[in-house]
């Protein structure tokens, strides 16, 4: 599996964006299919999964209610919708993802692909 991520870019604070990742190479139903981000001098921290075939959601708690994942089987593409950004937003969002879906979902170590970053910039 390849994945391609694109969408960052920058924005004031309060703005949105739409990050994107597109997958290639086959996504069954099983995957699970996160972001995270990294900010400079910090580790790199979850952000948001999915299982691919429906049915789990998951996101960190300080995204909750500011930002969605969701994902289009036609076009294996998984979104980040990222609304009422702020500084502390400021990273390189990375997508993510691994065979199966798994409770330790939050885990580096448990993703088998990752996709190249895509920086976003939210200015005060």
């Amino acid at each position: 599996v390849q994945l391609q991520a694109s969408g960052g870019g920058l924005v004031q604070a309060g703005g949105s964006l739409r990050l994107s990742c597109v997958a290639s190479g086959g996504i069954f139903s099983d995957y699970a299919l996160a972001w995270f981000r990294q900010a400079p001098g910090k580790e790199r921290e979850f952000v948001a999964a999915l299982r691919w075939g429906g049915g789990r959601f998951a996101y960190a708690d300080s995204v909750k209610g500011r930002f969605t994942i969701s994902r289009d089987n036609a076009k294996n593409t998984v979104y980040l919708q990222m609304n009422s950004l702020n500084p502390g937003d400021t990273s390189v969002y990375y997508c993510a993802a691994r065979f199966l879906w798994t409770t330790n979902f939050r885990s580096t170590t448990e993703y088998d692909f990752w996709g190249q970053g895509t920086l976003v910039t939210v200015s005060s």
